[in-house]
């Protein structure tokens, strides 16, 4: 089972999993994104309860073929509204029970989702990873502005110190796209993500814009890809997962 590692975004993640799933994959998301556990909202799966079986937990699956599967805390949380005030040792647990004892059954990709920055999420995660499975690597998101490409430079270096591929850089907010007029305005500049895989040596995937549209389909849980598959968001995001896909398949 490919599996890719993902320091991600949650708008990136959610419809990139999807542009995969539109592809014939198999595709399985890891949230370990344990005190913001979003991605369930944005693929619009609300909380089901999570079923066990012999070899596991059950994951959440957002469609009828069983194409796109799910696992994250968002579904064992009794309100979701309840903050997950947990030390490194219970998060490590968690994670290590999510790699185990999930029964994600055969997948093309699993996409693991973490939240920014270099903490015991990424440590716990990677390490269980490597455990039982091949990793194929890393995917750093990163918004232009240097505040942004500094917190991903490090992300950057932890990949290095741990061993870890970095299957490329994401420039995600690169620019906003009018919902009138289609133009893009480059609102919080541009070029930053571009530049940093320059200085580091990285692929860069390519930039993602900021779209009211994607933003809005995000929110209400609707599928932005078959509402807008003419958009150049969408034309940007199947492009970045065409470029993974072919990474993954020939590292």
């Amino acid at each position: 089972m490919p599996t890719c590692v993902v320091s991600v975004l949650f708008m990136s993640l959610s419809r990139l999993s999807v542009c995969m799933y539109v592809c014939m994959y198999q595709v399985g998301i890891l949230d370990v994104d344990l005190c913001g556990p979003s991605i369930p909202r944005m693929l619009s799966v609300g909380k089901p309860e999570v079923h066990q079986c012999d070899s596991g937990w059950v994951p959440v699956y957002t469609d009828a073929q069983k194409s796109l599967a799910l696992m994250s805390i968002g579904f064992l949380l009794e309100d979701p509204d309840e903050a997950v005030v947990w030390r490194g040792p219970k998060k490590t647990a968690l994670i290590g029970q999510f790699v185990s004892d999930v029964a994600w059954g055969e997948l093309d990709v699993l996409l693991v989702d973490t939240p920014p920055g270099t903490s015991d999420e990424h440590l716990a995660v990677l390490e269980n990873l490597k455990k039982q499975h091949k990793v194929d690597g890393a995917i750093l998101i990163t918004t232009p502005q240097a505040v942004s490409t500094g917190d991903v430079r490090r992300e950057i270096t932890f990949c290095k110190k741990t061993g870890l591929r970095i299957l490329g850089i994401v420039e995600n907010m690169s620019g906003f796209v009018c919902p009138h007029c289609s133009e893009c305005s480059n609102i919080f500049s541009k070029g930053g993500g571009e530049e940093l895989a320059k200085l580091t040596g990285s692929v860069y995937l390519g930039s993602v814009p900021l779209d009211p549209l994607l933003t809005t389909s995000i929110e209400e849980g609707k599928d932005f890809i078959q509402t807008f598959p003419d958009s150049a968001t969408f034309s940007a995001i199947n492009s970045i997962a065409q470029t993974l896909l072919t990474s993954i398949q020939n590292p």
